[in-house]
């Protein structure tokens, strides 16, 4: 008896059937759903594997588009021979193996291995260059498959090596393309039940899917089970099972920084709708706020400055609000900010300023802060004249002094050249008054 039976019967155990996303994978090229521009008939990718002419490749996409599958028809087509590992569960000294295998394979029997991984950009940078000799020496053909963008993640030597094919999430038509052929597959799928889905029902789990086909079979799987003997899956259980919709996202990997830079660049754009947009889309899928509080306050400074400088104060108060409240009562706050500076008017010239002025104090000659601006707090510091001809400008009549403050190098130059917009059209007309009295 195994540890598993169940002594209380002696019916033999029966299979656990495998989850339906595993059992309605594509068996050939003709059932992938999606991804034409890369395995559409006459296709170069497609065309290579149909010839098992096959060089080094990375999928690269976003979960459930169908990196897996594509690497297990590979598989099916191929004769070479084929080794797949999880890069989660593989340490070196299985790649080492794998490596001697391969290179006996070649050099004995002159049959190229076809090494797929899963996840490869878990793999280290010492684990990847472990791969590099027996890629370069033709003994294996990698196939890595990976949610990360592979410029960061996979070893430079290796990813000139290999040939980048970036998949795409999947469509809600081709969702629901892969839904339907579940529900009448009668090996694989639902096709003896005599299921009733509505459409709309379909759409539903399509869209809380995000484009992952595993997502939406997986919910497929359990509405059916959830149905019971009614057999008949409606909008409104389909929203039940789904609860939340599937946000993609990383909060180290690429998408993060692609939704930070969506936000940046639409609060730039005075787009307040697609600012609050995208900031929902970060604090929806868990992006830790104060990150997102931070980023506002650079912006405050950075695309806005003087032209309304209440804008930093709103940021650093929507920072307190979060800190002070937490979420989700800090959205609003964070939402009040992120609206507030997309209409606010616009102005990078104190971040210009800046990088004009760290530049000349990195690459010109640092001289020294001249005598007339120094503190005297010593007697011989008196003796040496610092301090001597510094005017107060509180004393003067309009409360600004005829005084150089910039070191002779520099005299009359002009690192703050303020915008005509918001605030800084009123600072502009100031300091060119102030600039004609100093001249």
């Amino acid at each position: 008896m195994s540890l598993f039976d169940d002594p209380r019967s002696s019916e033999p155990a029966r299979a656990v059937p495998a989850p339906l996303a595993e059992r309605m994978r594509p068996r050939t090229l003709d059932e992938f759903v999606g991804q034409d521009a890369l395995i559409g008939p006459g296709r170069p990718l497609r065309l290579a594997i149909e010839r098992d002419q096959l060089q080094s490749i990375i999928l690269w996409g976003p979960p459930g588009t169908g990196k897996t599958t594509l690497a297990r028809l590979i598989a099916n087509v191929t004769r070479a021979h084929f080794i797949s590992f999880s890069a989660v569960l593989a340490g070196i000294k299985e790649i080492r193996t794998v490596m001697t295998e391969a290179e006996e394979a070649r050099r004995r029997l002159g049959r190229r291995t076809i090494l797929f991984i899963d996840e490869i950009h878990r793999f280290n940078k010492a684990q990847q260059d472990a791969f590099l000799p027996r890629v370069e020496a033709g003994d294996i053909v990698l196939i890595g498959a990976t949610t990360e963008n592979p410029s960061f993640e996979v070893n430079s030597a290796l990813l000139s090596r290999s040939k980048v094919y970036v998949l795409k999430a999947l469509g809600q038509e081709e969702i629901v393309t892969i839904l339907r052929r579940a529900i009448q597959d009668r090996e694989r799928g639902f096709g003896n039940l005599d299921l009733t889905v509505d459409e709309d029902a379909l759409s539903g789990i399509a869209r809380y899917a995000n484009g992952d086909a595993r997502i939406a079979l997986n919910t497929l799987e359990t509405a059916v089970g959830a149905a019971g003997a009614t057999r008949r899956i409606d909008a409104t259980l389909a929203a039940e099972v789904a609860q939340n919709r599937a946000l993609l996202y990383d909060k180290t990997g690429e998408e993060h920084y692609n939704l930070i830079s969506a936000l940046h660049k639409s609060m730039r754009n005075s787009d307040p709708d697609a600012a609050v947009y995208w900031l929902a889309r970060m604090i929806e899928a868990g992006e830790d706020p104060l990150y997102i509080a931070r980023r506002l306050v650079r912006f405050a400074s950075e695309d806005i400055g003087n032209a309304d400088p209440r804008a930093l104060s709103l940021a650093i108060a929507a920072k307190d609000a979060v800190h002070f409240m937490g979420m989700p009562e800090g959205n609003t706050a964070l939402a009040q900010a992120a609206i507030y500076m997309a209409v606010a008017a616009k102005s990078n010239a104190v971040y210009r300023a800046y990088l004009a002025a760290a530049e000349a104090a990195a690459k010109e000659i640092a001289e020294p802060v001249p005598l007339h601006l120094r503190n005297a707090p010593t007697p011989l510091m008196k003796e040496l004249d610092y301090g001597k001809g510094y005017r107060y400008a509180h004393d003067e009549a309009e409360g600004v002094a005829n005084m150089v403050c910039l070191p002779p190098a520099h005299e009359g130059r002009q690192f703050y050249e303020p915008t005509d917009r918001g605030l800084e059209l009123e600072i502009r007309k100031k300091l060119e008054e102030l600039r004609k009295g100093r001249g």
